[in-house]
């Protein structure tokens, strides 16, 4: 049983280490336009520790920031939204969402972009959600299997260019149409917030829940079995780009700022596409 909410770090809810302070920015997807990329190194350069470091979720963190009374410092909080990486205040701590990074741009049964942007902005248009657990975590597949063995609270995997099937926690879900799956998710998430209570002993995770949100089903026949990691090196798509430990430093960094698309991958790396 839980005994404490959760501790995630934001922007807004740092973490105290022995270097200074440390905040989590949350990409959807791993996406990351390589004009934010040249701002956030600015940012760290003159704020934090002049790298940026990458987390398993996609997301990325600055270490070493200013701080007063457990706050960043004005100045510093300031650097850190001219980024343009803090879109929603009240829910930044909930935007976790994990997404097959080659997704739009090679292999993959669908283009999950747009299931995700949608998810994003339904997730922050709902205030109850605000309150969802730092740890929560969306996962979508597009078919090839990269993500598909992520611990998800909620998710889906596609069948087809039309069609997913949900995951609900250790469980499978209902094939549904593609049109409808952010709406879907969000509903869930709702669900699991209802369900979990309030209290510092309260849920973190759907599987930890005294019972399912809802029925289960058997896991469709299309569902592809785990591919694991995305390889470094040229893929499908494009180029991904290993960033050793996580710690993307700025001279690394500014090399990747000329491309106008990037994607943060789970696995340490940076996805390049390329057409």
């Amino acid at each position: 049983m839980r005994t404490r909410a959760d501790r995630c770090p934001g922007v807004l809810r740092p973490w105290a280490a022995q270097d200074g302070l440390l905040v989590r920015l949350r990409l959807v997807g791993g996406r990351l336009s390589g004009t934010a990329l040249d701002r956030l190194l600015t940012v760290s350069a003159e704020f934090a520790d002049g790298s940026i470091h990458l987390t398993g979720r996609a997301n990325i963190q600055l270490r070493g920031l200013p701080g007063r009374g457990g706050a960043l410092t004005p100045e510093a909080l300031a650097a850190v939204a001219s980024t343009g990486l803090l879109p929603s205040r009240s829910h930044e701590l909930v935007r976790n969402i994990v997404v097959s990074p080659q997704t739009g741009h090679g292999g993959g049964r669908a283009d999950l972009r747009p299931v995700a942007a949608r998810l994003d902005a339904l997730l922050c248009g709902d205030p109850a959600l605000a309150a969802l657990p730092g740890r929560f975590l969306f996962v979508l597949d597009d078919g090839r299997g990269d993500v598909l063995d992520r611990p998800a609270d909620v998710g889906l995997v596609a069948l087809t260019d039309t069609h997913v099937q949900l995951r609900i926690g250790d469980r499978w879900g209902p094939v549904i149409g593609i049109d409808g799956a952010a709406a879907r998710l969000v509903e869930l998430a709702g669900a699991f917030q209802a369900a979990r209570g309030a209290g510092p002993d309260a849920p973190w995770h759907i599987r930890e829940l005294a019972g399912p949100l809802e029925r289960s089903v058997a896991a469709d026949s299309r569902v592809p079995a785990p591919s694991g990691p995305l390889p470094f090196g040229d893929v499908p798509g494009g180029v991904h780009v290993p960033v050793p430990d996580g710690v993307l430093t700025g001279h690394h960094g500014r090399s990747l700022t000329p491309h106008g698309e990037l994607v943060v991958t789970p696995w340490h790396g940076v996805f390049i596409p390329q057409p």
